[in-house]
This record gives C-alpha cells, structure tokens and sequence, in this order.
C-alpha cells in the first residue's frame, strides 16, 4: 500500500515516521528546511515512549511527483483544509482513502466540497507533539493513538485494511464505534487550548490555579451544552472524565494552538473556539467564555494572516 503524508509536522511526521520505520511505502509532504532535512538526514523522533530514527525517508514539496496513492493521511492545520483540497485530486484514484486527522468537526465537510465523499473517512488523533528542528519530531506526551472510521460507522473493507495497517506499523488505533461523536469528544477537550493562549499558561498552570480552572470547567460545558443541541450522543459523565484526562496532561506542555498565537502565526482558532461561537449562535446557546477567548485572539489572527 502506498502512503502520502500531507503535512510532516508533530502529528504526520510522528505517525508517519511509525510507518515508514515499519517498512510501509510512505512519501512525506514538507517544505523548507524541514523538508532538506528529511532528503539529506531522515526522519528523527524523540519520543517519551523511546526515541527511533528512520533513515532515506521519500519526501517532496510537489505533491504531483507523489503520484497515485491508496491511503493519503492529512496532518496540516485545519485551516489549510480548503487550501489542500483541489491539490489531491493528483494523488487520488478510484479506490484511495482520505484520512483527516485535523482538530476539530469540520475536515470531512470541507473535504466534500473537492474530493468525493467515498474516498474520504473520519479521523483524528491523540498526541502532544511538535517540530523541535528540522527533521526533528518531538513527541512530549500522551499516548500517540488514532479513531478512524467510514462516515455511516460502517465497518467496511476499506476500513479493516487501514486498521491493519497501522497495527504493522504498531500504531495504536481504534476503529470508531461513532466516529462523529469520538471527534465531538476531542472537540470539547481541545477548545482549552484557547484559554491557554489568552492566560499565558501552561496546561498545568491553567489546571492548578482555580481562577483558570474554573474558566476551564466553565468552557468545556460550553461546548458540551451545544454538542447537545447539535445532537451527538455523549456518556454520562463526559465532562468529568474529560477535566480528569486534562489533568494527566504534563505540567509544562501546551497545545499547537497556544503556541501559534504565542508565536504571531495563523492557528485554528476559527475550527476551535470560533466554531462553539458559530454553532452557539446557530443553537441559541450562550458560549461566553469561549467567545470571550475567540474575541481576544481574533486580532491577533488577522494580523498573523497578513
């Protein structure tokens, strides 16, 4: 089977590099210096689960000379979504699968608009993880896993296949009972990274505090108030769970969000707080605390996108 990582960052170069450390056909998409690094060194990972290196690693900046592939894995930004569409129309056949692994409940919607919906599925993942230099992924913290599956929930073929593969490449992952609702459920967590941005925290100084964790608590039921409306079946005692996994996070890591505001570059805010706002809006449920945020880092955004 042949793989095309589109985006080489903390999340596709990671489970990229799995694969291709497998022995799997993977071709990276990078650019830069990141993408040198990748030709002339190969891929390194440092990683809390054991550091491994992968050398002569495929990789280019031309998604055309990647050709036809069976599994593309999508591991840019979420905002680059409609960006990248159109271009994989070159790397897509008959029978390749999409997997986006994007933050937040809006990839496959947006994929739609350029790629038909039998080649796309649903997907996301779980990882703290970042670019520490060129060719150099830093995985920090949480257990690197995946939840895919077809869009209906539909065990099919297609579905096994994947899963299969990325148990050779010993890659945790899990095929979805439901996947909208296992991307809901990342959704809610992920909105903190927000509140990180604006208080200048770490997760752990966010958690610790008890003006910000409250905020915190105060958010998240937010966005738990409009996935109901929205009409994903959570379990009872969702939020609970979730400020307890919060709390397993490091004390010093942080989210890619965070630190693209922190930075001055573009982020995700409109797939992150800037959707609960929209979705808020379209429901009639009140999201104060997360357009409070959304509100804080829109200027910040727009001056990052000029």
């Amino acid at each position: 089977m042949k793989i095309a990582i589109i985006g080489s960052g903390g999340v596709g170069g990671y489970f990229g590099a799995k694969m291709a450390k497998a022995g799997l056909d993977v071709t990276f998409l990078a650019r830069g210096e990141h993408l040198k690094a990748l030709k002339n060194s190969g891929l390194s990972v440092k990683s809390v689960l054991g550091d491994f290196n992968v050398d002569n690693v495929k990789a280019t900046d031309n998604i055309q000379e990647i050709g036809f592939v069976d599994l593309v894995i999508l591991g840019v930004k979420a905002w680059q979504i409609k960006e990248i569409a159109p271009r994989l129309k070159s790397i897509i056949k008959h029978e390749t699968t999409v997997l986006p692994l994007q933050n937040g409940v809006l990839a496959a919607q947006e994929l739609k608009e350029q790629i038909d919906e039998k080649n796309i599925i649903g997907g996301l993942c779980r990882i703290i993880s970042k670019i520490e230099s060129p060719g150099v992924i830093n995985h920090l913290g949480v257990t690197p896993t995946i939840l895919f599956g077809a869009l209906n929930n539909a065990k099919t073929e297609r579905v096994l296949k994947i899963k299969a593969l990325f148990d050779t490449a010993q890659i945790n992952a899990t095929i979805a009972e439901n996947i909208q609702t296992e991307l809901w459920k990342k959704f809610i967590s992920i909105c903190v990274s927000g509140l990180l941005a604006v208080s200048k925290t770490t997760y752990g100084e966010m958690r610790t505090l008890k003006e910000t964790r409250q905020m915190m608590i105060d958010l998240l039921n937010e966005v738990y108030q409009v996935s109901q409306k929205v009409g994903i079946q959570l379990e009872e005692g969702f939020l609970d769970k979730t400020i307890s996994f919060i709390d397993t996070y490091p004390y010093d890591s942080t989210s890619s969000l965070t630190r693209d505001v922190w930075e001055g570059k573009p982020s995700e805010i409109e797939y992150q707080n800037g959707t609960v706002v929209q979705l808020g809006a379209k429901y009639g449920v009140e999201t104060p605390v997360n357009k409070f945020i959304y509100n804080c880092i829109l200027p910040m955004e727009l001056k990052a996108r000029k």
